[in-house]
């Protein structure tokens, strides 16, 4: 989980809230300095750490418990709510039109990532129907240009680059009229040790000849407090209107990295959660604090969701599920779905009250090898018994385990779990409204173990 000792360590203050007889001054001090010291071990600015505290502090103090919430209820609330506020408030979304190309610059410092979120941007916008293209104008570095061409490879997408010419707005130039037939330019340019003149003067001389929607500047997570001098800096020369944190998910410095961002005045766009092409996330500050208290981030998860499946493949498994149809061929599609969507941890995180679960890491490595492992045993099945599992017995789930080469207690957990399944979608079947569904799942679900 990105920021995981920050959010272990948030949800055990939100715990101590709701095991409390009731809430009164001594509860809000120790909330208080619970949170303080969450924050600081994070490399959250001391001084920005108090002056969040406070606020929180005060409105705990003074404000009247609205109508319909408890005290409890009201004091995570605003904890909630000032966390959000402390990290952007709302999300900031990236001025893309119906234009062609929309032209994203992106700029930092040497080492900072730039043409690896080159390729990350790429895919992300692809995954959304966006035909993308990359133009590499870093033309100091050496192999840049060969790295942008390898990044543009894995991401599927065009690469124009001109190795040798050393003037970053003549390469840009050269390919002009081939821009038009991308809805989205991501343009990778030069990084410096420092924000230098020449740089500055280099930044400028670029975006006067591509004219950007946007320009993202990259800083890596795992500069912590440092990333506001960057930022201000950046933000001062009038370079940028975005950041996008990147290496959120290996250090504990990601805190420091995102407020000090927040408070120079250029949102974070989009924070890196992984080393691989879709670890890119869109930043919502609502969602992200929603992960980090146990309270789930449904947006993401949708978001996830759709990537994970088309919509014709859920219309068709919605209208299998109404007509309380099920077989294993509906399963392993559900399997595939969720295993496109990346990690259980990472998945469970943003369902809303899977996060307050402490569930040990090893127990969801531990399904998601089963899901592996039923997928082999799936690939060993006929045609008939995919579409109706009861024809296994004893003597074919023999045959599937040898020619799969798994356990025969796997097969048989594989056809637990399709039961299961079923017998859920079996309730499913007529329910029609979320009443009537609560309905039937309050006299059944107890029956139910998943």
């Amino acid at each position: 989980m990105v920021l995981e000792k920050l959010g272990t360590s948030l949800k055990n203050t939100l715990s101590k809230i709701a095991k409390a007889m009731f809430v009164d001054e001594t509860l809000i001090n120790e909330l208080i300095k619970d949170l303080q010291r969450a924050l600081l071990q994070a490399d959250v600015n001391v001084k920005l750490v108090f002056d969040l505290s406070q606020k929180i502090k005060d409105r705990a103090l003074k404000e009247q418990t609205p109508h319909g919430l408890t005290k409890k209820e009201h004091l995570i609330n605003i904890v909630y709510e000032s966390l959000v506020v402390f990290l952007g408030g709302e999300k900031n979304e990236l001025a893309l039109s119906d234009k062609k190309p929309n032209k994203i610059v992106l700029v930092g410092l040497f080492g900072s990532g730039k043409t690896t979120q080159a390729g990350k941007l790429a895919k992300y916008f692809t995954k959304r129907g966006r035909r993308v293209a990359l133009v590499g104008l870093d033309v100091y570095r050496p192999a840049a240009m060969e790295q942008l061409a390898q990044v543009g490879k894995t991401a599927n997408v065009p690469v124009f680059i001109k190795k040798g010419e050393k003037d970053p707005v003549k390469i840009y130039k050269e390919f002009e009229s081939e821009y038009k037939n991308f809805d989205v330019l991501i343009i990778d340019t030069a990084g410096r040790d420092a924000l230098s003149a020449d740089l500055i003067a280099e930044l400028k001389q670029v975006h006067d000849a591509a004219k950007p929607d946007e320009s993202l500047l990259i800083i890596s997570a795992d500069i912590g407090q440092a990333a506001q001098a960057q930022a201000k800096a950046f933000h001062d020369a009038g370079a940028i209107t975005g950041v996008i944190v990147t290496k959120m998910d290996g250090t504990a410095k990601g805190g420091g990295a995102l407020t000090a961002c927040s408070v120079t005045g250029a949102p974070v766009k989009f924070i890196g959660v992984g080393e691989k092409i879709d670890d890119l996330e869109q930043f919502n500050p609502k969602g992200f604090v929603g992960r980090l208290l146990g309270m789930g981030d449904l947006e993401a998860l949708l978001e996830k969701a759709k990537d994970a499946i088309s919509e014709e493949e859920a219309k068709d498994l919605q209208s299998k599920l109404l007509k309380g149809e099920f077989n294993l061929i509906d399963l392993a599609q559900q399997m595939e779905a969720m295993s496109k969507m990346g990690p259980l941890a990472k998945v469970m995180e943003m369902i809303p009250g899977m996060g307050q679960i402490q569930m040990p890491k090893d127990a969801l490595q531990v399904q998601e090898g089963k899901l592996k492992k039923w997928k082999h045993a799936m690939n060993s099945m006929t045609k008939a018994e995919l579409e109706d599992p009861e024809v296994i017995d004893a003597n074919r789930i023999e045959r599937i385990a040898k020619g799969s080469g798994i356990g025969t207690g796997e097969i048989r957990d594989l056809l637990k779990q399709y039961r299961q399944s079923k017998k859920l979608v079996k309730m499913l079947k007529g329910a029609g409204s979320p009443e009537k569904l609560m309905k039937k799942l309050g006299g059944k679900a107890k029956g139910l173990k998943f």
